[in-house]
Order: C-alpha cells, then structure tokens, then sequence
C-alpha cells in the first residue's frame, strides 16, 4: 500500500469516524485499515485517533493533519481528472433527495440551472420531509434540513440560513394582546413543528441574557407551508421561514411578532449532503460546485457529526 492509498484512508476514518466503515469504503478488512493508520501514526510520530470500543474521535494532530490531507488528495483527484479526461463533463443520472418545502419554494431556480447547465445530466428528484439515509436508499445528494440526516457518517455543506420570524394574523390580535416581551408568549397559542423534529420552546436574547419560553401548541405539522395556511385560518402564531411570510406580510395578511428580540438560534439550515468527499463522480461533483456558486459563497470544511 502506497503513501497516497494510506492518506486516504486516513481521510475515510476522519469522516467515517469508524475502522469498519472506512474499510467497507475501500473494499479493505478492518485490520488492514488499521495497520495502515498505524504506519502514519509511526511515519508522523504522533496519535492520530482515541479508539474505544464505540466510538473513535480525533487527536489535535489529526484534525491538523486532516485539512492539508484533503487538499492534496483533492489537487490530486483533480490533476488525475483532467490529465485522463474524466470528470471534464458529467453525465448520467443524478438521484436527488431534497426537503419538500425548502424544493418547492426555494430550490427550484438552483436545480433547474444546475441543468440547464449540464444537459447530459438526468435528474431523478425525491421530495421528502423524512429523515433520510443517503447511501441505504441510493441516493448521491441530498438538499436537507440537519434533522433529516440520521447516518453519522454523511458529509455537509452549508448553503444557506433562513431566518425564523414569528407571526400571526391582525384576527387573532383582534381577541389576544399583541406580545410586548418573550414571558407574554405563554399566554398565547402556536403551530409549530411536532416535537420530534423541534423542542416546543423559544429563547430569545433579552439584553445580555437568554430567556427560554415554552410553546403551548394546538395544531404541530412537519411541513411549514401548511402551519403558515393554518396560521392565516386564526389558529395562533406561527415560527415560519421568513422567506414563507414575506407575501403574506407585505399584503397585511400577516404581522410580525417581537421584532425587538431576536430568537437565539432563529434560522433554518438548508445543507448540500453526500457520503464522501473521494473520488466523486463527476456529475456529484458538478452538482457540488453548481450549488456552492450559486449560493455565492465559500463553504467551511464539514465536520463529521454535522
């Protein structure tokens, strides 16, 4: 086994965050992956992993070592790509699983450039609010919400944050006063998310300090077009994506509530999804890089338990 076949390895353990899913990876036995990371543990003279029985996490040279690993293998990739003419353009079938909500209202315009952009690209999209396991049901990206993913081993990318804003109806203030403070919000009714995708509470920055609220709630759906529908028909206040309130609002449908006080943690994560960062094929890769420029931004490096 040559040094470039040791460092990705190591890059596969980092991201697995597992012996036995990164020898599954590479087709190797679990000896094997650890005989490897121990002959770049003796060559770097430093411990790269804390194993237990359950778990392995990282050492500080690790996560050093780590991001210049992945450059390289990357530059790598990128110079064997070219150099054979792979990767130069994509083409087959892309499987997509997406957020039905955050597609239809959002995502719509970043897909059907991406393409317009690569016409020897097929899509097959799967619209879903579910949590999903990318590589037991097929799929080569996903366009998620965090609490969609349930494998540990899946890579992320960040392409946006949408704000939460609170509303209501000016009916439903016609019979409830108008919340001046975070603490009044008990005595008012909600539709929120069920409790199993998010706690059924707010907190709130109040000066210097954090104010927890708890939600008293009615009516809870998984899907936010539906509780801003159910919002309008009178039934309480909503915590909807502003990006889903914004015609309602400007047309006086619907009124903001607590403008003053921002909710810690106020806004959703629309995250790109894939299983692995090596050796992608080209049409994820093209994906990737489409959806990265079109958010117009740089992107941190993932981390394994986002």
């Amino acid at each position: 086994m040559d040094y470039v076949d040791t460092l990705r390895i190591f890059r596969s353990v980092v991201e697995a965050r597992s012996f036995t899913r990164a020898a599954d990876m590479h087709g190797l036995t679990t000896p094997v992956v650890s005989r490897a990371i121990a002959r770049l543990e003796k060559r770097l003279g430093n411990r790269l992993f804390h194993r237990t029985t359950r778990a392995v996490s990282l050492t500080e040279a690790a996560e050093q070592f780590y991001d210049g690993c992945c450059r390289v293998l990357d530059d790598l990739d990128s110079l064997e790509a070219n150099a054979t003419g792979q990767g130069r353009e994509a083409g087959g079938v892309l499987r997509l699983v997406a957020h039905t909500t955050a597609t239809v209202n959002r995502l719509v315009p970043l897909i059907s450039s991406f393409k317009r952009a690569h016409p020897k690209v097929g899509l097959d999209v799967t619209l879903t609010e579910r949590p999903v396991d990318l590589v037991a049901d097929g799929y080569d990206l996903g366009i998620v919400l965090p609490f969609m993913l349930n494998n540990d081993t899946t890579v992320t990318r960040l392409l946006e944050r949408i704000p939460l804003s609170l509303v209501t109806t000016p009916g439903y203030l016609e019979s409830h006063p108008m919340p001046t403070h975070p603490e009044q919000l008990a005595e008012h009714t909600f539709v929120t998310m069920p409790s199993s995708l998010r706690k059924p509470v707010l907190t709130f920055r109040v000066g210097n300090e954090d104010l927890t609220v708890p939600l008293r709630h009615e009516v809870v759906s998984n899907n936010p077009v539906f509780n801003r529908e159910m919002v309008l028909q009178g039934f309480g206040i909503g915590i909807l994506p502003v990006v889903l309130a914004r015609e309602e609002i400007a047309a006086g449908r619907l009124v903001t509530v607590l403008d003053d006080f921002p909710i810690v943690n106020g806004a959703i994560e629309i995250r790109l999804a894939y299983t692995t960062r090596t050796l992608l094929p080209a049409k994820v890769r093209a994906f990737i890089d489409h959806a990265t420029g079109f958010f117009g931004q740089v992107v941190q490096p993932p981390a394994a338990d986002e």
